[in-house]
């Protein structure tokens, strides 16, 4: 079993056992039928995981890699609020005629800001203090921008993260608001492994410790069924990673950098209604 599996496990079980529960409650979230989507829950989860030990992919079922992690640099690397530069078609219910989510996630990317060092976005004052001010405490993200909350498609879930470099490991913090523990844990966790990884490589750093703070951990109720039969199935050793060690520059990975190797998963989980 691998560790992801294991802190997965446990924290759905968790949720299960202990969770508060939304029915009779009112809920903003609806099914593609229109019936309210209720969720146990658990509030300040953190999970914690050692990118130098293993690569975080759930073995319980595939996580699709290459996916997550094109979704990632759509918004890290090009900064696009439009889902026709992604490569899935994850973010389309939330997108308008023109492809657009509005003023979200890539839009707040590429905002540029008058930082000390001169005027740059959030990604480039990452990329310049963790090669300038490695030791800084001040080397973070942040988009949930409230100026521009209701021009968004979707406030952001995943919304900030905090970098921190101990001896030559980066590390990361990343905060999610609220998340679908089914359709979207291990996916995050994934990709910003991936992105701690592309991050120390051009930064001459190795990927230390990944962690994941959950405000709000939800399973929905028409998910619960599923979630019951995902953490009782058998479980494989962690997959190994590998980035294409010729890439010096963020703005030259591309997806087809990445590489995992000896994944073996179980079946995938079909049909997972999505609550909006």
């Amino acid at each position: 079993m691998s560790k992801a599996d294991n802190l997965f496990i446990n924290m759905c079980q968790k949720i299960l056992d202990e969770g508060f529960s939304s029915e009779g409650q009112t809920v903003r979230a609806r099914w593609e039928d229109g019936t309210p989507a209720h969720t146990i829950k658990t509030f300040g989860v953190v999970n914690r995981y050692d990118l130098s030990e293993e690569f975080p992919a759930l073995t319980l079922r595939p996580t699709a890699i290459k996916l997550c992690v094109d979704e990632m640099l759509w918004i890290w690397q090009k900064k696009s609020n439009n889902v026709n530069d992604l490569g899935s078609k994850i973010w389309d219910q939330w997108a308008d005629k023109e492809g657009s989510i509005g003023k979200a996630y890539g839009y707040q990317m590429a905002k540029k800001y008058m930082f000390s060092q001169g005027e740059m976005d959030q990604v480039d004052n990452v990329l310049w203090q963790l090669k300038n001010t490695p030791y800084s405490r001040r080397i973070m993200t942040n988009i949930y921008n409230f100026q521009d909350l209701s021009e968004m498609g979707l406030e952001p879930c995943a919304y900030s993260m905090t970098f921190n470099v101990t001896g030559d490991k980066l590390n990361g913090i990343l905060n999610q608001r609220s998340q679908d523990i089914l359709a979207a844990n291990n996916w995050n966790v994934v990709q910003y492994s991936v992105l701690l990884h592309m991050l120390a490589q051009v930064s001459g750093l190795k990927a230390g410790e990944l962690v994941h703070v959950i405000s709000d951990a939800h399973i929905y109720d028409r998910h619960v069924p599923l979630i019951k039969e995902l953490i009782k199935r058998e479980t494989y050793p962690a997959p190994k990673f590998k980035l294409n060690p010729e890439v010096k520059d963020f703005y030259d990975f591309t997806v087809d950098d990445v590489v995992i190797e000896n994944y073996q998963k179980g079946p995938q989980v079909t049909n997972i209604p999505i609550a909006i």
